[in-house]
């Protein structure tokens, strides 16, 4: 038997088996057609058209083999494009025509035959977007007919894939097609165009459809809620005829996504109410809001209702609710709740090892990681990062080496904690290890990284590093110029700092942040004043940070009448006004002489405090304008509801003891700093101690305590204590203060005009003499007294 009759009997079986199939109305019916298929396409393919002999008897045959597989393709419809022209019977097929190459026709079967097996077969089944969408495009160009089914995963397959090109081409097949109103197919294309961002399009196939079922809202609400656009997706939902699980839950899981966790939870409520109930995701989403929004009490509740609803074994919720109970700082409850969990995954272990890390157990975090039967990136990097925050960074190092002999590349979050680390401990060689490590890894070209390598070499005082780190940035962006500008201002270069402000093409409010503050605090007071007003031109809004540094400016010159508009700009701006910004406030009332305005700012927003900042400001602004009983009264009443005082809190005290003579209070509360509060006295602190035992006559426990000083005495000390000598006449105590001041700043008048005054005091004239001839000699002149508020 020849090559032909054995071809042709090969493929005349598997028509009969195809028949007979067709006939078929059992569950084998698609395995014989997928056999049959296959049978006839390898017979096709294997026939060596190029080994016929150019006689005409055999042109039948081949058309026997063409004939079969075109029925085999397409037995209910139309011929398959390239076989109908094949088949045509004008066509006149003489082997010697260059446009008819049966080895081409062979490998055009075949495709054909294995195009239709896959559409039969594996078409819908497919789990492989990027092949079913290539089967869907080939099937078209070989002439195919299409049926909705197919469409849907196509559509379905071009918004896994993102393919929007793909996408609107298929769109069009639909329009010319008439499928636009098949319900699924209008389904797949909203949620084609929502996903890939063409939300405007998707509401227009959405609003064009005459009858809508529940997934048609489901899937434009969840395009609104992917996109952030909260208020569209309300909107829709309040429109819904219908509501279900997923509804709810879309907008549940877009609220606590959009940093609304309290509008989250009341949605919950809201489901609740309507008696729907909820699943595992929605359950998950309303635990992780909870825990977003503090709500201990209302956690607890959540709590008790995945217990009622027999969710607390899913791994999803069990995770989040871990993650609350850490995120209250409840580690105990966090612990136990994992302990009675039957199951766990590696997300599970890694918010118990960040919750650990949190708290500052990092023996506890360093325990269960070495435990864990296997770790990720986060894990490494969440281990790592709580040796960093203990200081131990000589074994986060060594973790780290760890983690790279495991094969576990570090992440972004890892190097950047690392480089911060490096910068806050002024650990610069460790640093510059591993900024040769980020240029190795190629995490250089990130603009956060670039940012946080200028952030470290600035903070270990190497700004010609961190210039050059600047210049070297492919991409000079706001925020490494803002690192940069606040390198040289922590520095006290406000020249070199200016300049980079300067050639800024886009400032934002850090950058004008940085430089109000920089010029607040090297007492440019009009400087700063000028540079924010040219910030509001600028038409950048100010935040709390400017104000409070616009107000410490205020503060500085005296300037009533602008420290009142800026409290009027806050006002009519709906500026919320936070602890440092009412801080600033009344430190500005008190300073420009208003202590009444101070006073009353104090108590409208006394019971809104969290910190001691507010406290601190009127304490010490009573004690500044001599109401030290007031000042003290209210430090009191600050120790009664808890708040914990701090270094400037005992200023303000031992400032109003000093103004009202109150010499045994003053020294109970400066022995209370560092036996009741841990806190450790500075030279300020020492100062208004010198000045409370100099003005009650004691000028030797004075000298005794300037002598017992950690620190050395400054100027205001000496001058403190030189004020005492005179008021008292203590000559002897008098030279030896004035001595030490003129050591400490030969240019010193005003020591100096102290002294004569405590010779003339004493009858000592030709002292008195003396000291102005050295004085007249030396150019040394004493400043005369100004005021910035009379």
């Amino acid at each position: 038997m020849d090559w032909t009759e054995r071809t042709v009997g090969a493929a005349t079986k598997a028509f009969r088996d195809l028949k007979s199939a067709s006939q078929d109305k059992s569950e084998n019916v698609c395995a014989i057609k997928a056999s049959s298929s296959k049978r006839i396409a390898y017979s096709l393919a294997a026939t060596k058209f190029s080994n016929f002999q150019e006689t005409a008897d055999q042109l039948p045959c081949l058309m026997k083999h063409v004939k079969l597989a075109a029925y085999l393709l397409n037995p209910f419809g139309a011929l398959p494009t390239t076989l109908r022209w094949i088949c045509s019977p004008a066509r006149q097929f003489p082997l010697q025509d260059a446009e008819f190459d049966a080895t081409h026709l062979a490998g055009s079967c075949s495709r054909l035959a294995s195009v239709g097996a896959d559409l039969r077969d594996g078409f819908s089944s497919s789990n492989r977007p990027e092949k079913t969408l290539s089967l869907f495009f080939e099937a078209r160009n070989c002439g195919f007919s299409i049926d909705d089914l197919q469409l849907v995963h196509a559509i379905k397959s071009c918004s896994s894939l993102l393919a929007i090109n793909e996408g609107e081409q298929i769109h069009s097949f639909v329009a010319k097609a008439g499928f636009e109103s098949d319900l699924y197919v209008r389904n797949g294309l909203i949620n084609l165009y929502a996903k890939c961002g063409r939300i405007e399009i998707a509401r227009r196939i959405f609003d064009m459809g005459l009858h809508l079922s529940l997934a048609s809202w489901n899937t434009m609400i969840c395009g609104y809620v992917k996109l952030g656009r909260m208020e569209d997706a309300r909107n829709l939902f309040v429109e819904m005829p219908e509501r279900d699980c997923v509804s709810w839950t879309t907008m549940i899981m877009g609220l606590d996504q959009s940093d609304d966790p309290v509008g989250a939870v009341s949605m919950f409520r809201h489901m609740c109410t309507d008696a729907v109930r909820p699943n595992e995701v929605t359950i998950a989403s309303v635990v992780s809001a909870f825990s977003r929004t503090g709500d201990v009490r209302g956690g607890r509740a959540i709590h008790a209702t995945v217990v009622k609803l027999g969710f607390e074994f899913q791994v999803l919720v069990s995770t989040n609710l871990i993650n609350m109970y850490i995120k209250y700082s409840n580690l105990d409850d966090a612990c136990r709740l994992f302990d009675v969990i039957p199951c766990w995954n590696i997300v599970t272990l890694n918010v118990i090892l960040n919750g650990y890390v949190k708290l500052g157990c990092v023996e506890d975090a360093e325990r269960l990681f070495l435990n864990m039967p296997e770790r990720d990136v986060v894990s490494w990097s969440a281990v790592i990062d709580g040796f960093l925050k203990a200081g131990q960074i000589q074994k986060a190092f060594e973790f780290y080496g760890r983690m790279q002999h495991d094969n576990v590349k570090p992440n972004k979050v890892t190097i950047t904690n690392f480089l911060s680390i490096c910068g806050d401990l002024l650990f610069l060689f460790e640093g510059q290890q591993l900024h040769g490590l980020v240029i190795k890894i190629g995490l250089d070209s990130y603009d956060f990284i670039h940012t946080t390598v200028i952030h470290m070499y600035a903070a270990c005082g190497r700004m010609d590093l961190a210039h050059l780190q600047f210049v070297s940035g492919a991409n000079r962006n706001i925020s490494a110029s803002n690192a940069l500008i606040a390198g040289y201002v922590k520095h006290n270069r406000l020249d070199q700092a200016r300049r980079i402000f300067d050639r800024m093409q886009n400032r934002d409010v850090v950058s004008w942040s940085s430089m109000v503050s920089s010029y607040a605090q090297s007492g440019q007071f009009e400087m700063a004043l000028h540079l924010f007003y040219d910030m509001q031109k600028s038409g950048i809004r100010p935040n709390e940070i400017t104000f409070v540094s616009v107000l410490s400016a205020i503060s500085g010159c005296g300037d009533l009448q602008q420290g009142v508009w800026i409290h009027e700009y806050i006002y009519r701006n709906s500026i919320p006004l936070n602890d440092n910004l009412s801080a600033g406030l009344i430190d500005m009332y008190a300073k420009c002489g208003n202590i009444n305005d101070a006073l009353g700012l104090f108590h409208h927003i006394r019971d809104k405090c969290k910190s001691i900042s507010p406290w601190n400001s009127i304490i010490n602004g009573l004690a500044m304008h001599g109401y030290a009983e007031q000042s003290l009264s209210i430090f009191s009443d600050s120790q009664k509801i808890g708040l914990e005082p701090n270094s400037i809190t005992f200023i303000g005290v031992l400032s109003a003891c000093c103004h009202a003579g109150f010499v045994e209070l003053g020294e109970a509360y400066f022995r209370s700093m560092t036996k009741q509060y841990r806190i450790e006295p500075n030279i300020k602190h020492y100062g208004c101690m010198v000045d409370l035992l100099g003005r009650a006559g004691r000028l030797e426990d004075a000298k005794e305590l300037i002598n017992s000083m950690p620190v050395k005495p400054d100027v205001v000390i000496w001058g403190s204590l030189l004020a005492a000598c005179r008021s008292h006449g203590d000559v002897e105590m008098g030279e030896w203060a004035a001595k030490c001041l003129v050591d400490l700043e030969p240019s010193h008048g005003g020591g100096r005009v102290l002294l004569s005054n405590i010779y003339a005091g004493a009858g000592r004239w030709d002292e008195v003499h003396r000291i102005r001839r050295v004085m007249r000699r030396r150019k040394v002149q004493k400043l005369a007294a100004y005021s910035g508020v009379l």
